[in-house]
């Protein structure tokens, strides 16, 4: 039953209508707050309204009762003492005073009334939100096309309220007709490694509630009987969480997805099989769950499971398997999917699923399988760099259908992204997608609070691509994780530019790394070897005293503890390598002033630092890469640092602190099976994606030949996993006489800076094993020489 009012006087009203007047007429011409997702229109319509001390919530029995909850929490946040819920034809005359607040179909005839001039889109999701600050009678009304539209009004409406000074609260005054681009968006949690817990999955569900996602799929790869134990019913305590997860996202209006992915063991033709399937999903059906995956990727479709489908679909091979696959997932479809009051269309995922290649598998995908199945694609590669329309288009003609994006990012479950956090906002997804796409989900990292960053811009541009732009949403997206706090959002911003590096499982990354610190960086050499060098350091080292003092900032309490934990380490090794930088710093000014001995002393602490910092692990891991070193804008903040040191190292020598490996000429004792793709060429081009890889003994080695004698003060190697137990580095002015100028015996493969006494001019630098720490060969992604040619 909805509350009745009792009777109220304008004396009630937390300030005074002149007051009011004057903050809602200040405030008409001051600049919106920003809303994400963007909404399709969005426009200043006079003043805003202030929120009173007391307020009147206009709703009946269509009102939506998750949006109705959210929006008196949301009152009572903003200033509201008190929040009286009464139906459209309760409203008392002496309520005048008061913020009325309608909520509720936007056919309800109040509401249309209310919204006057402002559509409500007819598009399932869809909205209109009027905020009018007249006095007297200030209102907002919230009106939805169907229940998720009054919800997603309200998240829109929670992003309105401003400061109207001490303690009082406002709302913008705006008039907004909002609808989605895209019918499904959200996530896929579909990655391999430790799955998340049960808690975070529930936090994950209010998340996408306001970022106003509407889709969870549950894949988690190392669920046992998601896929390997799929004919098992789930134990009666998981069934319990699940219900309750369930519950959580249909409160958030997130239609939680069920996948099962039979592929491994089914045997297509087998009625048991078949019947086994058919229970799991009934037996989350029976929980509430309403939507439903068979996914059918990372398996071998070129044999078969049992002597019956060979029977029944002839000989293994890709039109075979497409045809036992389509069998399958049209009995589910309309057996169970069709047969079961309120089931949303079945969804699959293609064994072929990351190219744009017409293939047989295809082909028989396309011609018959039911029309209602939705068909999952994950761009042009498993993780492509890029979905433009042109690509979306020729997805939704092969598989004769509108196709629905699963797309890789930030998952970060594969060994290119190996010791990283993937914190750069989602991008490279052209505008206009939405009229090829049924919608994208994003697989997200094993870390599911700093998942958010990338989910966040992905439910941004599934709202409206047309509007999308990455620059604008990255801030709003650790504004969120901050609470919308200035100083901490500031410091997501520099942390998360240290983890910008997006892999893809080829040689080039799709997102640069560091490029905030790289512009800096670039910035800085080009002023020191200009001459202007205090300036040089004074504007670099005010940025490395902010990456020293971010992970202090984010550890503060404004972030989302969620995320502290997620990013734990990473925040360990980024206070190190900031601490390094600012002493490195130091070291130059001191050097620079003739202080050579306090620039020593200076530079021996960076280079404590540095270590203390290549030292952290992920521990305890939550990915299958294992306790690693996290990696810290790798291959910018690192190779500063390596750069500073060599100009110190050779302050009397003109030049110096160029990686000159890059012009060099690389060589290799061997290559593993002879492989292009791991020749010698790969140690000095500059891509940290590929790599050389010797053959498979302990006495192997790569050099490079620089282009003209240098003194050498540095060789940086960035180890791949197969790494050495033991090596040395050489050094040769001919390539017949060689000098081991340094042993090392690392504890971890990971990057590692070599520092060589720089006296006589090489020509020839050679990293050479020992011993190997595993049963493969040595692989290297890159080896760098620092140092001054000797002609200078």
């Amino acid at each position: 039953m909805l509350e009745a009012l009792p009777a109220i006087a304008v004396a009630d009203t937390a300030m005074t209508d002149a007051a009011i007047t004057d903050a809602a007429e200040h405030a008409a011409a001051s600049p919106l707050p920003p809303v994400s997702p963007t909404p399709q229109t969005l426009a200043r319509e006079g003043r805003d309204a202030v929120v009173t001390g007391r307020v009147l919530v206009v709703a009946d029995e269509g009102t939506d009762a998750g949006a109705r909850d959210r929006l008196v929490r949301e009152l009572k946040a903003h200033g509201a003492d008190r929040v009286d819920i009464v139906a459209p034809e309760e409203v008392p005359g002496a309520a005048a005073g008061l913020l009325t607040v309608r909520l509720g179909q936007a056919t309800r005839p109040d509401i249309a009334a209310a919204l006057g001039d402002t559509r409500t889109p007819a598009r399932d999701e869809g909205y209109a939100l009027r905020v009018e600050g007249a006095r007297p009678g200030a209102e907002v009304t919230l009106g939805g096309e169907d229940a998720a539209g009054q919800f997603y009004a309200v998240q829109t409406l929670r992003q309105l309220f401003v400061r109207a000074g001490g303690k009082a609260w406002r709302v913008a005054g705006v008039r907004v007709s909002d609808f989605p681009s895209m019918p499904l968006r959200g996530t896929i949690e579909g990655f391999y490694g430790q799955p998340w817990t049960h808690a975070e999955r529930l936090d994950q569900m209010d998340f996408y509630g306001d970022v106003k996602a509407n889709t969870y799929i549950y894949a988690p790869k190392d669920d046992p009987y998601h896929r390997g134990k799929w004919r098992a019913p789930y134990p009666a305590d998981k069934l319990t969480e699940l219900g309750e997860l369930v519950r959580r996202a249909t409160a958030n209006h997130v239609r939680f997805t069920f996948a099962v992915s039979p592929g491994e063991s089914i045997c297509y033709s087998d009625p048991a099989d078949r019947k086994a399937l058919k229970a799991k999903l009934q037996a989350l059906y029976d929980l509430g769950t309403r939507a439903f995956s068979v996914p059918l990727d990372d398996i071998s479709y070129t044999r078969w499971n049992c002597e019956g489908d060979r029977e029944a679909f002839g000989d293994p091979g890709r039109e075979a398997a497409a045809r036992a696959q389509v069998d399958l997932l049209n009995d589910v479809q309309r057996d169970f999917v069709a047969t079961h009051e309120g089931a949303q269309p079945l969804q699959m995922v293609p064994t072929e699923y990351g190219d744009l290649t017409d293939t047989a598998y295809k082909k028989t995908l396309r011609d018959t399988l039911d029309p209602a199945v939705e068909v999952m694609w994950t761009g042009t590669a498993v993780v492509p760099p890029k979905i433009t329309n042109e690509e979306a288009g020729k997805a939704s003609e092969l598989f004769g259908r509108k196709v629905f994006v699963w797309d890789n990012y930030p998952v970060n479950d594969f060994g290119n992204t190996s010791g990283r956090l993937l914190l750069a906002p989602y991008d490279k997804r052209e505008a206009g997608l939405s009229a090829h796409l049924s919608g994208i989900v994003a697989n997200p990292m094993n870390q599911p609070y700093a998942s958010k960053v990338a989910v966040f811009g992905a439910a941004d541009f599934t709202w409206n691509d047309g509007a999308y732009d990455a620059r604008r949403n990255w801030p709003r997206a650790m504004a969120y994780l901050a609470g919308g706090d200035r100083e901490a959002t500031e410091a997501l911003l520099v942390f998360g530019d240290l983890q910008h590096l997006a892999p893809t499982f080829g040689a080039t990354p799709w997102q640069p790394q560091a490029p905030e610190l790289a512009r800096r960086v670039t910035e800085f050499w080009t002023s020191w070897d200009d001459g202007d060098r205090a300036a040089a350091v004074a504007s670099l080292r005010a940025y490395a005293r902010a990456v020293e003092r971010a992970p202090a900032t984010i550890r503060g309490g404004a972030v989302e503890e969620g995320f502290t934990v997620d990013a734990a380490d990473w925040l360990d090794g980024t206070e190190l390598w900031g601490k390094a930088m600012v002493r490195m710093l130091d070291a130059l000014t001191e050097r620079r002033t003739g202080d050579k001995e306090a620039s020593d002393r200076l530079l021996a602490e960076s280079n404590e630092l540095q270590r203390q910092a290549r030292a952290v692990r992920v521990d305890p891991p939550r990915n299958s890469w294992g306790k690693v070193r996290p990696k810290v804008g790798d291959g910018v903040l690192d190779s500063f640092l390596v750069q500073a040191d060599v100009r110190l190292r050779l302050w009397d020598t003109g030049g110096g602190g160029e990686n000159l490996a890059l012009e060099g000429t690389a060589s290799a004792s061997s290559v593993e099976q002879n492989l292009d793709r791991l020749a010698p060429r790969h140690v000095n081009d500059g891509l940290t994606g590929t790599r050389w890889a010797s053959g498979y003994s302990d006495d192997e080695w790569v050099q490079v030949e620089l282009t003209a004698p240098a003194t050498v003060a540095a060789v940086t190697v960035a180890w791949e996993s197969a790494c050495a137990r033991e090596y040395t580095v050489q050094t040769s002015p001919d390539g017949a006489n060689w000098t081991t100028a340094s042993t090392q015996r690392p504890d971890a493969c990971g990057n590692d800076v070599v520092r060589l006494t720089a006296t006589d001019a090489v020509r020839y630098v050679r990293v050479r094993g020992v011993e190997r720490k595993t049963t493969w060969g040595y692989s290297i992604h890159e080896m760098g020489v620092y140092g001054a040619p000797a002609s200078r």
